[in-house]
């Protein structure tokens, strides 16, 4: 396992690396400042962030880094001010520890974030299928009600005709009816959407 420890105090630095004795394999990395390309470097599994009180610009860092290379965040902090935890929470930070810090309970804390973390990943790509799916449904639908209007065709014949054309094009049959859609807004004169 990669852990990276960002923390500008050594001594607690080495308290959360003494945390994560026994798991083998391990290579840690400790900076006093996360910057992503020395993370992007390093490629930890993990990051463990450790401060007396999350500062913004971490957060933000922390944020940007999630949104091109999710990986799973720990945060352990001294104290921290209201809302602090909701926009570590956003800036994907897995598990936020307020006035918690000891060697014993980095390594649970660390496999409970590594969970959720790779749980919510999952979510949010299967919404992202959903939701893909849910686009290529309507478009399919619009276009068999365009084939039906503009063909004469029933419901059943213009699933067909749909089904063949991807079929023809090795394309899918969402992408098919995307573009009859667009094509059809194209002569029309107006806005393909």
């Amino acid at each position: 396992m990669r852990v990276l420890i960002i923390d500008p105090d050594p001594a607690r630095a080495a308290l959360v690396a003494e945390g994560l004795a026994g798991i083998d394999p391990l290579q840690v990395q400790i900076a006093a400042v996360f910057h992503e390309r020395d993370a992007a470097a390093f490629q930890p599994d993990v990051v463990v962030v450790a401060s007396e009180s999350p500062d913004r610009d971490t957060l933000e860092s922390l944020r940007e880094a999630s949104a091109v290379n999710p990986r799973p965040v720990v945060m352990f902090v001294d104290r921290s001010e209201p809302g602090l935890a909701e926009e570590a929470v956003r800036a994907g930070v897995a598990a936020y520890v307020v006035d918690g810090l000891s060697a014993a309970r980095v390594r649970p804390v660390l496999e409970v974030a590594m969970s959720r973390f790779q749980l919510m990943h999952q979510l949010r790509a299967d919404l992202a299928k959903a939701k893909a799916d849910l686009a290529s449904r309507k478009s399919i639908e619009r276009a068999k009600a365009l084939l039906m209007k503009e063909r004469d065709l029933d419901e059943e014949a213009a699933y067909r005709l749909l089904r063949k054309l991807s079929m023809d094009t090795g394309r899918p049959l969402g992408a098919v009816a995307a573009d009859l859609l667009a094509f059809a807004g194209v002569l029309k004169g107006g806005d393909p959407t």
